[in-house]
């Protein structure tokens, strides 16, 4: 699996705008092959700093959304941002579940 962290410090002004325009691609993205999820977060604190998470089946797939369109609406917004998006990718070979923490508190 991999996971894309995008994180966005927006304009005061702007920040009404870049939610409508990133709440639009949401339905389109999670169709796109390989999504499992795409989901925005607004800081409790800051309402101003926001974070995308993508989580992707394979890189191919991830490829193929970095080259869409509507990937390249998101890079578009960066004239709604204080400074560039700060993009992280994170390759994840395992995952583990509630039973890692039961095993943990030895349950």
């Amino acid at each position: 699996m991999i996971v894309v962290s995008i994180t966005m410090h927006v304009l005061p002004e702007k920040q009404k705008e870049l939610v409508q325009t990133i709440l639009s691609m949401v339905g389109s993205t999670e169709k796109a092959a390989g999504c499992l999820s795409y989901t925005l977060f607004c800081n409790l604190e800051d309402r101003n700093l926001l974070n995308l998470l993508e989580e992707w089946q394979t890189r191919k797939d991830l490829d193929q959304h970095l080259r869409s369109e509507l990937f390249g609406v998101l890079l578009g917004t960066k004239s709604l941002l204080t400074e560039p998006h700060r993009i992280q990718i994170h390759t994840i070979h395992q995952s583990e579940g509630m039973e890692a923490v039961h095993a943990a508190r030895g349950k």
